[in-house]
């Protein structure tokens, strides 16, 4: 994608988007140069107190791709990935028909670059859709008509909220949409997510970030940690090992490990009884 190229409607290639910053962080080439501006000072104010944010991102990536494993290999066959970002490498739709074959997902995001590219990528994959939806309003996309067609929400489903929470900067407004998350779910139903988090930060090195986070489609970011997450699922069965950095969310050998002593994100995957 470049700025000389079909720019999708509804876009600005000048305000940049934290779909294509993620995707920039993780080497993918779906950005603007508002984009790549943005990420670099991200970068910069990450490496000047010891972290490395594409490393971060790539962690977070391998514990999608290790969540959706196990659900798959324990039978799940529905996902619904809200927030998904722009399609790179290990998606759950072909980490869950690796694993689970017959797996069913629907993409939910309200970027329409995302939305633009996982729709043309996706066209022939019949398992999987794309639907426009604002996790603001979960309710909506828990009763949007395609995706009760696609998806059984009677069965059990996982819904992954994967970097996304962050991005709503009221904690009042992330307690509603995880409890009207948990209300969508059946008996038997997974709820994942991944959340950013650092041990040690410099308060005027997060307040640049939030700025440079504040000029995006997303509008800002906020911190979270264990506490605030794990208080946000009761009612909940938090399955092992809890609410953790990403690195250390059932680590397997084949995998990015990352830094758990430098880890950006936490993880947890959790069951409604």
């Amino acid at each position: 994608m470049t700025e000389t190229g079909r720019v999708p409607k509804g876009v600005d290639p000048k305000v940049p988007s934290v779909a294509r910053i993620y995707d920039y962080f993780l080497g993918g080439k779906d950005n603007f140069a508002s984009d790549r501006e943005a990420a670099d000072q991200v970068i910069r104010l990450g490496r000047e107190q010891g972290y490395d944010i594409p490393a971060l991102a790539r962690a977070n990536r391998a514990f999608l791709v290790r969540v959706v494993r196990e659900l798959a290999e324990a039978g799940v066959r529905q996902f619904l990935d809200i927030g998904t970002g722009l399609p790179t490498q290990q998606n759950v739709h072909q980490v869950a028909a690796m694993f689970g074959p017959g797996s069913r997902t629907v993409y939910v995001d309200n970027d329409p670059t995302v939305l633009v590219h996982a729709r043309a990528i996706l066209a022939d994959t019949p398992d999987t859709v794309v639907v426009e939806g604002d996790l603001q309003r979960p309710g909506d996309i828990l009763a949007d008509e395609r995706i009760r067609a696609h998806l059984d929400l009677n069965r059990p489903v996982a819904i992954l909220a994967l970097a996304v929470l962050h991005f709503f900067t009221d904690d009042a407004e992330v307690s509603r949409i995880v409890s009207n998350l948990q209300d969508g779910l059946p008996s038997g139903g997974y709820l994942a997510i991944s959340h950013t988090f650092v041990r040690r930060s410099e308060q005027n090195k997060v307040e640049q970030a939030q700025s440079v986070y504040g000029k995006t489609s997303a509008g800002g970011f906020v911190h979270r940690g264990p506490e605030q997450l794990a208080a946000m699922l009761d009612g909940m069965e938090v399955l092992e090992p809890g609410v953790v950095p990403v690195e250390l969310w059932r680590p397997r050998h084949d995998q990015y490990p990352g830094d758990p002593s430098n880890s950006g994100y936490i993880g947890v995957l959790a069951r409604r009884p």
